[in-house]
């Protein structure tokens, strides 16, 4: 199974495609879509949805994991992180993916078997799972990376309902 992990946001979306089969995983590609600050919003959205798409086109994944959102205490960076997560769930849904959603406590509990693990731990173990030599950068790729082994893990067992299924 050819899994995207997005970690969504609108000046950074991580990106990470694993292969997952019979218990091991091999690394496809991994890395981040970047918007400039001083460009219109409404650009930035574009960019995303177009750089998105074509990662789509190009590795073919047969699902697609994503933070799923929780509110933050800045209001107007949870909704546009909204905003891009929704043109990034279009670019999915327009090529039929299986997409699945992950809360960060649900990344952690998967990736490194408890819940309130932190950052440094969940990449620590993304970094052992998935056989690197380092931890990628930024951060979001990452996180990108830890919520497809999240997919990976829960997916192909008896939680495969853990994570909720949008389409």
């Amino acid at each position: 199974m050819r899994i995207i992990g997005i970690d969504p946001g609108y000046a950074i979306v991580g990106f990470g495609i694993i292969e997952y089969d019979n218990s091991r995983f091999k690394v496809i590609d991994y890395g981040a879509v970047t918007t400039p600050a001083d460009v219109d919003f409404n650009r930035r959205l574009e960019i995303i949805y177009d750089d998105v798409s074509q990662i789509l086109d190009i590795y073919k994944p047969e699902s697609l994991a994503i933070e799923k959102l929780y509110f933050q205490n800045n209001q107007k960076t949870a909704i546009d992180v909204a905003e891009a997560r929704g043109v990034i769930l279009l670019s999915a849904i327009k090529r039929r993916l299986l997409i699945r959603e992950y809360t960060p406590l649900e990344v952690k509990k998967s990736v490194t078997g408890y819940g309130k693990a932190v950052k440094k731990q969940v990449q620590e173990m993304t970094k052992r799972i998935l056989r690197l030599t380092e931890i990628p950068k930024p951060d979001d790729t990452a996180d990108a990376l830890a919520i497809a082994v999240c997919h990976a893990h829960t997916d192909n067992s008896l939680l495969a309902g853990f994570g909720k299924k949008i389409i």
